[in-house]
């Protein structure tokens, strides 16, 4: 099945966005919200988002985030986000400093999610989009990891809660989905797949190839670890070497997916070496998936991504001009008048000038019995994911 883009058609996209989103903010942290402020001015630049209808959030309710995370968990985030010196279920840490109002604005972000998911189910839009969300690391008892409330699983749970039989789920942050994988390591109606850096050599050390679920959910835990300096040739031989053949495999209702770009060469955290041209054929290659697997239904939301300036704003741009179906060639220009709002807000930056970085990804076909790094990765996640699909791990077919 085609695209809707190579079809030549627009899909209808709900995109869930609010400026109270803005309010999810840790302070001087690589989570700022400037990142999300300034991708939905680029996009509104660019006029992306006149191709999207924008639905405004609503926060989830406690009895919503108590199917996610416990009444003590809750507790203590309704008590931080109004006790500045509050330590404890992994908040008031480096990574999770608290912050006045940080229940109601992680609350709003799992919400909209949850809106995402049921405006796709329910046949309102044939994609949604929140790029606030995909905050994959919060667990059920602690935060972690920049996320306080875990909305994915929030999203996905209200796709099952609806009537969705098989759920899949893919994660090309560039950090293991480590929480939604929690979430759903015994469910077998949840397939969960994660591409990202090797957990030997960063945060939050979980996601090999032989985590691949417990009990009934045996198998429907897939784990890509990639090797630091993975860039774009690699990063799409191994997602096409793995991840369309599980998810065909698996015959999902819908696709999420969580579309962090904290993959990038120049991002401060990770060690991965991707552009902003081979994230875009990322979402390309999720976006046919959804046509190919889910009859189009697909979830996309954001994550993570700390090149607030140069790559998050075109990089997310890209992924809703590619959810309408009217993907934003790589050689435009950024509008001047979104580099003069930076300028007027006091931002000296250097700013991209080109949608792109002028490299177009060539992947080639992986084959077995390759001797990197990358293509022994790849053969470690096939040979222990694949036979539990009735798939051949050696055959570049599957």
């Amino acid at each position: 099945m085609s695209t809707a883009a190579e079809l030549g058609r627009a899909c209808d996209v709900a995109l869930v966005w609010g400026r109270d989103y803005l309010r999810y903010d840790f302070g001087e942290h690589p989570m700022t919200p400037i990142r999300l402020d300034v991708t939905v001015l680029l996009a509104r630049e660019l006029g992306v988002l006149d191709r999207l209808r924008i639905v405004e959030p609503v926060a989830a309710t406690e009895a919503d985030l108590r199917a996610v995370h416990s009444p003590e968990y809750l507790a203590a985030v309704r008590a931080a986000s109004v006790d500045p010196g509050y330590l404890g279920h992994g908040l008031g840490s480096e990574d999770n400093p608290v912050f006045p109002g940080m229940y109601d604005a992680a609350a709003l972000i799992a919400g909209g999610s949850q809106l995402a998911a049921l405006q796709v189910w329910n046949g309102q839009a044939e994609h949604a989009v929140n790029i606030a969300g995909g905050l994959h690391h919060a667990m059920r008892e602690s935060a972690a990891g920049f996320c306080v409330l875990n909305d994915v699983v929030l999203a996905i749970r209200a796709l099952l809660d609806a009537g969705a039989q098989r759920v899949a789920y893919v994660d090309i942050d560039v950090h293991h989905g480590d929480g939604v994988q929690a979430a759903f390591y015994s469910d077998p109606r949840v397939l969960t797949v994660s591409v990202h850096q090797d957990p030997r050599t960063l945060y939050p050390g979980t996601g090999l190839a032989s985590e691949t679920g417990a009990g009934p959910g045996q198998g429907t835990s897939v784990n890509l670890p990639l090797p630091p300096g993975t860039s774009d040739d690699g990063w799409l031989r191994a997602f096409n070497a793995v991840v369309p053949g599980v998810v065909s495999a698996f015959k999902p209702d819908i696709l999420v997916t969580q579309c962090g770009c904290d993959t990038h060469h120049e991002d401060p955290l990770a060690d991965l070496t991707l552009t902003i041209d081979g994230q875009r054929r990322a979402y390309e290659q999720l976006h046919q998936l959804a046509h190919q697997v889910a009859g189009g239904k697909w979830l996309a939301l954001g994550g993570g991504g700390y090149g607030a300036l140069r790559c998050v704003p075109r990089t997310w741009t890209h992924l809703l001009a590619e959810a309408a179906g009217r993907p934003i060639p790589v050689s435009t220009e950024i509008p001047q008048s979104w580099t003069d709002d930076l300028r007027r807000r006091g931002i000296e930056a250097k700013l991209p000038t080109r949608m792109g970085e002028g490299r177009e990804p060539q992947p080639h076909a992986w084959m077995p019995g390759g001797e990197s790094w990358l293509d022994r990765a790849i053969s470690a996640t096939r040979d222990s994911s694949y036979p539990l699909f009735g798939l051949d791990p050696d055959d570049p077919r599957d």
